[in-house]
């Protein structure tokens, strides 16, 4: 089934300043977050971020942070966003859901959150060109699980073009460009 902007929610989980320079790739996950954030912002699709314990790992890196206003970034101690009450009623409030996944590490707080995504009967949707960890094994472990629970694996490209559904119009010529 398609990606629909209508549909959709993007929910960036703990690209964070002390976590990121561990991670396989730092550079791509950030890339294709921002890609992410942008297509949102474009296409006025709800974002959320959250942060794991910042106190210890930092906020959220400035190229992402500085792209959202801060009260959709929220702070978390469970690993899966779906275990945190505030962070679970914000993406469910929004009546949209797909639920689109970027961040790290994959293996972990992606993971757990996707998992629980699709329990609670949302449509999550990892974009494997947007997540890292720090591990590569770990990364391809965790997608070969995710999708074996039937969460979807796809890329930031993918995305932008099933949310556009059509060439020609400026919002195609605006998000067209970031994936050159």
């Amino acid at each position: 089934m398609l990606l629909n902007a209508e549909t959709s929610q993007v929910l960036i989980v703990d690209v964070q300043d002390r976590l990121l320079p561990a991670m396989r790739q730092p550079d791509a996950v950030v890339r294709g977050c921002s890609i992410l954030l942008e297509a949102a912002e474009t296409l006025e699709i709800p974002v959320t971020l959250s942060e794991q314990y910042p106190a210890g790992l930092g906020p959220t890196v400035e190229p992402l942070r500085s792209r959202v206003s801060q009260d959709v970034i929220y702070e978390k101690l469970h690993f899966s966003c779906m275990s945190d009450d505030t962070i679970r009623a914000r993406l469910q409030v929004t009546g949209r859901d797909t639920v689109v996944l970027g961040g790290i590490e994959s293996h972990v707080c992606v993971q757990q959150t996707a998992l629980e995504l699709a329990q609670a009967g949302m449509r999550p949707v990892v974009v494997a060109d947007a997540v890292s960890s720090r591990k590569d094994g770990s990364i391809r472990l965790a997608m070969d699980r995710m999708a074996s629970h039937g969460v979807e694996i796809v890329t930031a490209e993918m995305v932008i073009f099933e949310w556009l559904r059509v060439a020609g119009t400026d919002a195609f010529k605006s998000l067209s460009r970031l994936i050159k």
